[in-house]
C-alpha cells in the first residue's frame, strides 16, 4: 500500500542543536553529516528569479519535500546532476516552502497543495506533484520558481520510512480530532477526541482525505499540524542530558534525508541555532491561496487563486511576510484541525 508522506526536516533544526549542545563532539556530526545525501539541484538551471533585494538579504528560501524514496531516479545520488532521472520512479505528495526571515525572527511554512494545477516547465500544465516525479527536484525548483517568482536558495527531502521511525522514538505523535470522520479509502474511524499514534498511524492520519470537509485541502492542514506535533515532542522529549536519545533521531533523519549539493553540514548547524532561537509562536503554518477547486479532463485539481497568490509571493520575496500574515491572519492553520 502506497503511504504519504510528510517532510520531517524541520524538526533537524533543534535535534541538531541539542546533539551539538549535549556535547557529542565534531566526530559524531561529521558521521552524521557523512549520511546525509547530496544531489546537485542548481547546476544549468538558466532564467532563474532575482536573488533578494538589499532590503531582503539574509533571507533564506528552503523547499521542502516529502517523497516516498529517498532519492529516487537512477543516478541521482552523491554530487551528480539529475538529467537521468527516471521518470515516474518517484512522487513528492508533500511540497512546503519555508521562508526564514532576514533577521531571523520569525518563519513561515507554506504548503502547495499535490493537486495545484500549474506550468510544469517542459510538460505542459499537470498537477505540480508531477515535477518532482517527472524530472527530480531540479525540475521541481524550475516548477515553483516560475509559480512564485522567489529564487529557491536550498531543496531538502525525506522519504516517509524516516517520519514513520521517528514518530516511534518520541514515543508517538499526539492529534487532536475535532469530530468523529471516517476514512471510506482505508476503512478506518478517527474516533472524538486525543490521541497518541504510532508512526504507522500518524501516517494513515496524515493520508486521509475522503470523509474530511476540505477534502486533500484538510490533509494538507493534517500534514502541518503532524509536523507541530513533531517539533513540540522534539522539544519536550530530547533531553540535554541524554545525548543518546538526540544522537538516535538525528541518525534516523539523516539517514532519510537527501539536500541539495550546497546545502552543507555547517548551514544545517546553522539553520538548526536560528529555529532553536526562534519561539514556537513565530513559526506559522498555512496553504498558498486557493480559489476552489475542479477537473481538468479526468483529474480532480486545486485551482490557486492567482490574485492572492500574487500578494504572497512578493510578500515572500520582500522578506514582508509579518506584514503580509497580519493582513491574511484567517489563513494560518490553527490549534486543531479536521
Amino acid at each position: 500500500m502506497k503511504k504519504s508522506r510528510i517532510w520531517l526536516g524541520v524538526g533537524i533544526a533543534f535535534v541538531v542543536l541539542v546533539v551539538a549542545v549535549a556535547g557529542s563532539g565534531w566526530y559524531l556530526a561529521h558521521r552524521l553529516d557523512r549520511q546525509v545525501q547530496t544531489v546537485d539541484v542548481f547546476a544549468g538551471l538558466e532564467e532563474r528569479p532575482e536573488p533578494a533585494s538589499d532590503a531582503a538579504a539574509g533571507a533564506l528560501n528552503i523547499l521542502l519535500l516529502g517523497t516516498d524514496g529517498r532519492t529516487g531516479g537512477k543516478a541521482t545520488t552523491g554530487s551528480g546532476a539529475t538529467a537521468s532521472w527516471t521518470p515516474g520512479e518517484q512522487r513528492a505528495d508533500t511540497m512546503m516552502l519555508l521562508h526564514l526571515s532576514a533577521d531571523r525572527r520569525s518563519a513561515s511554512v507554506v504548503s502547495i497543495p499535490r493537486d495545484s494545477w500549474v506550468r510544469i516547465p517542459g510538460h505542459g500544465k499537470a498537477k505540480v506533484n508531477a515535477a518532482f516525479s517527472q524530472g527530480g527536484p531540479r525540475l521541481s525548483v524550475q516548477t515553483v520558481e516560475e509559480l512564485t517568482g522567489v529564487r529557491i536558495d536550498h531543496v531538502a527531502w525525506v522519504d516517509w520510512a524516516g517520519f514513520e521511525e521517528i514518530g516511534d522514538l518520541l514515543g508517538g505523535v499526539e492529534v487532536y480530532v475535532p469530530e468523529t470522520v471516517h476514512d471510506s479509502a482505508r476503512d478506518h474511524t478517527w474516533t472524538k477526541g486525543t490521541h497518541l499514534l504510532s508512526g504507522e498511524e500518524a501516517l494513515l492520519y496524515v493520508r486521509q482525505r475522503y470523509g474530511l470537509p476540505g477534502g486533500d485541502l484538510d490533509r494538507v492542514k493534517r500534514q502541518q499540524y503532524v509536523l507541530r506535533s513533531i517539533l513540540r515532542g522534539l522539544r519536550q522529549s530530547v533531553d540535554p542530558k541524554n545525548p543518546k536519545k538526540a544522537y538516535d533521531l538525528l541518525d534516523i533523519i539523516t539517514r532519510h534525508l537527501t539536500v541539495d549539493s550546497g546545502f552543507s553540514g555547517g548551514d544545517l548547524r546553522g539553520l538548526a541555532l536560528d529555529l532553536a532561537r526562534m519561539p514556537s509562536s513565530d513559526l506559522t503554518f498555512f496553504t498558498a491561496p486557493v480559489a476552489g477547486l475542479g477537473r481538468e479532463g479526468a483529474q480532480s485539481v486545486v485551482h490557486l487563486d492567482k490574485r492572492k497568490g500574487r500578494q504572497l509571493w512578493e510578500a515572500v520575496r520582500a522578506d514582508e511576510m509579518e506584514s503580509w500574515l497580519v493582513e491574511n491572519s484567517e489563513v494560518v492553520t490553527g490549534g486543531t484541525v479536521s
